[in-house]
């Protein structure tokens, strides 16, 4: 790994490696009135620590006054610009102590893209567009006169950040579809005015923005800018999947080429480049259904006609692969994003050629973005300690103990894991021949080796922490209190829920986990019972394979009935994949009868249908499997049960309750 370590200049700002910390939404990590908390300070310093040339924060509103957010939902730099200055200068102190640059990310709005829950006055954009989350809400088209009082917050927001010690900023965004961008997009910008028109005319308002900040603080401040090169919008709120074919609504890539040019000659001093808008917003937040790189073909258009330096991002976090996009001058410097939330210290580690204890990003969203959505801060799926760091810190135990694990699922893996690192004496026992419990059979499509790498991960981290790990060896009650331990973690798991349907029992019906670790026994038309995650995925996975799929959900649409919501753009990335597949989707809809070739259901309407089969798949959930709980918790050691075998859920859940409890064991 040699380039990725080399220094680069963006404008006459010296970085000491060619890594950067894209940004990321900041909620959870601030203050009432608008301002970096300490967690957010413990957050951005973590990964400085770990090595990263350059971070960039996430979006900071340059106001809350035209488009006024609840607070504090967004930090705003321009609302207590005295307290701002205090609370960022001991970021930006904090995170120069370890070598790293930070900039500023300064947004100019949401537009249509606010959602709701995050508004205190009618949404609004450069027209009276329709709301991307309640299209039947109408955004008010903002007034000239408004939009050049916002050009001149830039200017004051510049100055503030340069007296907070931010080493520059990065102006958010002609990207994603966010107000700045719905500027710059024909689809959504229909003004007459100076800020309308042709696309000279539609990007007058960024180039407006990088003028003021460089009269105001002066031409040697680096300004970069978040740019999606295409929008890849199919439609309003649809957006288009990778290789198919549809005529582009928004910037197609000539358009974002062009842009590109005009804007760098306008004074941005960097490209952090990507693609997607809200309408295809799985581009702007790539899902684990999209490649590694997906960015990359992209990005080397725009270094073509651009002389500064392009960042780039979009599942970045291999090693090999970043490397090897810099050596053929792809982009300039490497973009991580989730994967500096699950691995902070991924710079340290890929220095050290440590590769294999990297914690790989699952792309999931549930820690991250998908917490967000709830009203939650944001962390990490497989990272409990994101966002939390100090709180959350491993700490090593001034008592050494016995800790004994039942279960090698993922729960059992993370709860032995952190009690070896707090010090402990660590056994875990595991009934079958392999480690990852239900995540075995969920990452067998191609679709899912994120979580084949996470199995290896844990493995590889157990042998180094000399974890005792057996193997086909299950523990009971009385193996246990032979063992005398002073701490029992239960990861039993779950079992997959057997529904009360006539014929369940037929050798035609197989669950999800039987079809995904022996594919042979699906046949060639499939029915599956369930449209959740799992029974998603795997009809995916069959059609991919050339199978004739049919999903039954009894809900009103598929991919709603976890507790917690599937984060928005891997439900609508999902749902368009299956489509793509041509995989049939019948909802409100249950099974009734199970027959030698097809299940018969019924709809809300009482009309009965007779669905043709070979091969009838259940996946309709799991029941925790605590049995083993019941008979040992009120013996004298501590006991604890953890993941699935205290509440069937995912894998964000299986880690974080083990974390909880093992960090202070």
């Amino acid at each position: 790994m040699n380039k990725i370590f080399q220094p680069i200049k963006i404008g006459k700002l010296e970085i000491k490696n060619r890594i950067a910390m894209v940004p990321m939404a900041n909620l959870g990590l601030i203050e009432e009135d608008g301002c970096f908390s300490k967690r957010a300070i413990d957050y951005y310093v973590e990964r400085a620590k770990g090595g990263t040339g350059l971070i960039i924060t996430g979006a900071v509103k340059v106001e809350n006054e035209i488009e006024k957010l609840k607070m504090p939902s967004f930090p705003c730099i321009t609302l207590n610009p005295v307290h701002f200055v205090q609370t960022a200068s001991e970021l930006t102190e904090k995170v120069h102590s370890y070598g790293a640059k930070i900039f500023i990310q300064i947004t100019l709005g949401l537009g249509r893209s606010a959602a709701g829950a995050f508004l205190d006055c009618q949404p609004v954009a450069p027209s009276a567009i329709p709301n991307y989350w309640d299209p039947t809400a109408t955004c008010r088209e903002l007034k000239t006169e408004e939009v050049e009082t916002m050009v001149k917050r830039f200017g004051e927001a510049a100055h503030i950040a340069k007296a907070a010690g931010f080493d520059g900023m990065e102006i958010h965004a002609v990207h994603e579809g966010y107000l700045l961008d719905q500027f710059t997009l024909a689809l959504f910008n229909k003004r007459t005015d100076k800020y309308g028109g042709d696309l000279r005319g539609r990007l007058t308002l960024p180039i407006e923005i990088v003028q003021e900040i460089k009269k105001t603080v002066g031409k040697d401040f680096p300004v970069g800018l978040r740019y999606s090169i295409k929008s890849y919008i199919k439609d309003w709120r649809q957006g288009g999947l990778p290789g198919e074919d549809f005529k582009e609504l928004g910037r197609d890539v000539e358009e974002g080429l062009e842009a590109a040019k005009i804007l760098e000659k306008a004074g941005y001093d960097a490209f952090d480049a990507d693609c997607g808008t809200y309408d295809a917003w799985y581009w702007a937040h790539p899902p684990i259904y999209l490649e590694h790189g997906c960015y990359l073909p992209f990005a080397e258009k725009l270094k073509q006609v651009v002389k500064v330096p392009v960042i780039v991002a979009g599942r970045m976090e291999i090693p090999s692969l970043a490397e090897q996009a810099l050596n053929d001058g792809k982009l300039d410097m490497v973009g991580i994003g989730r994967g500096l939330l699950t691995d902070p210290y991924w710079p340290e580690k890929v220095m050290k050629g440590q590769g294999k204890r990297i914690r790989p990003c699952i792309a999931c969203h549930d820690g991250c973005m998908g917490r967000m959505f709830i009203g939650r801060p944001l962390s990490c799926a497989v990272n409990p300690a994101t966002g939390r760091e100090k709180e959350y810190a491993i700490i090593p135990s001034n008592n050494k103990r016995k800790v004994l694990v039942v279960g090698g699922g993922i729960a059992g893996m993370e709860a032995a894991r952190t009690s070896a690192l707090r010090g402990h004496e660590v056994t875990l026992y595991e009934k079958t021949d392999k480690l990852g419990g239900h995540v075995i059979p969920g990452s067998v499509p191609d679709f899912k080796e994120e979580d084949r790498k996470l199995m290896a991960w844990y493995e590889n981290e157990l042998n180094e922490l000399k974890v005792k790990v057996l193997k086909n060896k299950e523990a009971d009650k009385k193996l246990i209190q032979s063992k005398k331990p002073d701490v029992v973690f239960i990861a039993t798991g779950s079992n997959a829920i057997k529904p009360n349907i006539e014929g369940i029992d037929k050798n035609t019906v197989v669950s999800a986990e039987d079809v995904l670790l022996d594919v042979n026994k699906a046949g060639e038309k499939v029915v599956i019972i369930g449209g959740g995650l799992v029974g998603c995925e795997t009809a995916l996975w069959l059609a991919q394979k050339g199978k004739n799929v049919t999903i039954v959900e009894a809900l009103p649409d598929i991919l709603i009935s976890g507790e917690t919501p599937i984060p928005h753009m891997n439900r609508i990335m999902l749902i368009d994949l299956l489509k793509f597949n041509n995989v049939n989707m019948i909802t409100h809809s249950s099974a009734l009868k199970i027959t030698d070739n097809g299940v018969q259901i019924i709809n809300k309407a009482f009309k009965k249908e007779k669905l043709q089969a070979d091969t009838a798949i259940v996946a309709i959930g799991y029941k925790n499997e605590n049995k083993l709980y019941d008979e040992i918790k009120n013996e004298s050691y501590e006991t604890y049960v953890i993941g699935d075998a205290r509440h069937a859920s995912n894998i964000m859940n299986a880690i974080w309750d083990a974390y909880e409890v093992a960090k202070d064991i």
